[in-house]
């Protein structure tokens, strides 16, 4: 498994919105993985001022978090394999 990094522009989104994406992340992460393909969500980091969102997720492949962020109806930039430093 790696962690990918997705990367958002969210300029102008409600916090109620902002929420609900969350979900429909982690709700089709869980779906995903019930379905035999192993992804899940970590976090996002979110800065209002810009509208600058990154998600992380614990995946297979690029190909499964372009999928899963696809059928989620869930807008980015780009997905990349990242380090998660998390302590």
């Amino acid at each position: 498994m790696t962690v990918y990094m997705v990367e958002r522009d969210l300029k102008r989104i409600s916090m109620e919105a902002l929420g609900d994406a969350q979900k429909a992340a982690i709700s089709k992460a869980a779906e995903m993985t019930s379905n035999g393909t192993d992804i899940s969500y970590l976090r996002s980091t979110f800065a209002p001022e810009d509208g600058r969102c990154m998600c992380l997720f614990n995946a297979a492949s690029d190909i499964d978090v372009k999928r899963l962020n696809d059928d989620a109806g869930l807008p980015y930039h780009r997905i990349v394999p990242a380090l998660d430093l998390t302590p």
